[in-house]
């Protein structure tokens, strides 16, 4: 059986935004590496508001789990790249209501991203 056990240290700042400084993984038998996921679709659509690309890019990380067995709650770290720190409330708030009670680690890191029409890129790491 797997478990996680999450630390937020006392001494270390606080999280904000519903993630952990870091998690611990015992027991696990499979690992699943999901590469950058972009805000367009299988048809080449990509959305122009950002809440819509953060929703997008969820989707095909979620569509990755799915694929492989995975949800979700064996999410164990999350980065995402952002176009521009402004985005980093609206992305906060959709990466709450996607992954409900569970708080991998994330790292959230200002970049540019190589189409201009991306103001996002998703990768993740899942443990089951």
């Amino acid at each position: 059986m797997v478990s996680f056990t999450c630390f937020n240290p006392s001494d270390v700042p606080e999280p904000v935004g519903g993630y952990s400084q870091s998690v611990s993984v015992a027991g696990a038998s499979r690992l699943l590496f999901i590469s950058g996921q972009i805000p367009e679709t299988d048809t080449g659509a990509i959305p122009e508001e950002f809440a819509e690309q953060c929703r997008l890019a969820w989707t095909n990380v979620l569509a990755n789990l799915r694929a492989a067995g995975f949800n979700v709650d064996d999410l164990v770290k999350v980065t995402t790249y952002l176009t521009d720190r402004a985005y980093a409330e609206q992305n906060r708030a959709v990466r709450r209501a996607v992954l409900g009670d569970a708080q991998p680690s994330s790292t959230v890191v200002v970049v540019g991203t190589l189409d201009p029409r991306w103001l996002l890129e998703i990768e993740a790491i899942a443990v089951r």
